[in-house]
């Protein structure tokens, strides 16, 4: 006759709450992996984008992509090399975060905007058929709006990066992870109540968004990129004039607790 003998009820469920406590342990530490990946990967875009900018700057006296006569440099899309504009073919325009545009192909637009969708599709004779879409946003002050003498917001075009390069680049950014395709910050611009909405009213709202664990990725005008800290973006040189000590900065005299409650616990800068 067998001794041998079974599992007890009781041992099995001392086994079973074993894992799931392993599992609870672990799964944070597998999402924070998983997340760090689509960071890097996303990194590695904008240093192509790097790349294609420097090439288009050292063919165009140092300038980016400027408007054609008496119309706006906003859509600078437009200006593109065909072979870049095309966000199917180069994946190059989606952080792996973020790769379902808002409208769909069928222009249909879905009910809520947040920090994980990307921009597009916008379609018209200047794009490719399957339009534009993307997940990253262009620094406007870097354009060159022809018919204008402001910029969005209000600042002057005098203050604009007219070329790449030049004193403090590593702190002028040019390409940012954004929900919008150009970007116009402003250092009075309140930091949004709700982390996982759109930008509500303001324009530094476009990027200080909550993609990659309290950063987001940026490409900068010296054609270096790395991660910068969602309170950094104040602190960043967006145009000539832009106050970097301005009020929602530590120099600025912010204090942690005045920030909405899902950026309090994110570096001070």
């Amino acid at each position: 006759m067998s001794n041998k003998r079974g599992f007890t009820l009781i041992e099995l469920l001392v086994v079973i709450a074993i894992i799931a406590v392993l599992m609870a342990i672990l799964m944070p530490a597998l999402r924070r992996v998983k997340e760090q990946g689509k960071m890097v990967s996303c990194l590695a875009n904008l240093k192509q984008w790097n790349i294609i900018a420097a090439i288009y700057t050292g063919e165009n006296d140092g300038k980016f992509w400027d408007s054609a006569p008496g119309t706006s440099a906003y859509w600078w899309i437009r200006y593109l090399d065909r072979r870049y504009q095309s966000w199917k073919e180069n994946k190059i325009w989606l952080c792996p975060s973020a790769t379902k545009p808002i409208i769909d192909e069928n222009g249909v637009r879905a009910p809520t905007f947040n920090i994980f969708n990307a921009w597009g599709i916008f379609k018209d004779n200047t794009f490719p058929p399957e339009g534009m879409a993307g997940s990253y946003g262009i620094n406007g002050y870097c354009l060159i709006p022809r018919s204008a003498t402001t910029y969005e917001g209000g600042v002057s075009t005098k203050y604009g990066w007219k070329t790449a390069g030049g004193r403090s680049a590593n702190q002028v950014p040019w390409f940012v992870e954004a929900l919008r395709f150009d970007l116009w910050p402003l250092p009075t611009d309140t930091p949004v109540a709700n982390e996982f909405a759109a930008w509500s009213g303001n324009l530094m709202g476009r990027c200080a968004i909550n993609r990659h664990q309290g950063f987001v990725n940026a490409g900068f005008m010296d054609w270096s990129a790395r991660k910068v800290g969602l309170k950094e973006l104040w602190t960043l040189k967006w145009h000539k004039q832009f106050d970097t000590s301005g009020p929602y900065t530590k120099a600025g005299g912010m204090q942690p607790e005045n920030w909405p409650d899902w950026m309090s616990r994110f570096k001070d800068y």
